[in-house]
């Protein structure tokens, strides 16, 4: 999880994340990562619009945001 993570702050890719929080309450964030420290990486998390440290190993799932390029006509 941590190459995934590592490879999508050197591309400055937006990633759509399943997390748990210590709550047990799994939440859907859009995020942009900032840095990654030991075990935790801060982000820019869009769904709260705030800077927020997540700890990596809480992490579900993590994909890519793709966006489609729309054709000009």
């Amino acid at each position: 999880m941590r190459d995934q993570l590592v490879k999508a702050m050197q591309r400055n890719q937006i990633m759509n994340m399943m997390y748990m929080a210590k709550s047990g309450e799994v939440t859907k964030r859009r995020i942009k990562i900032i840095k990654i420290v030991g075990h935790t990486f801060q982000a820019y998390c869009f769904t709260k619009q705030a800077k927020r440290t997540f700890l990596i190993g809480s992490i579900l799932a993590v994909t890519p945001v793709i966006r489609k390029e729309r054709d000009v006509v």
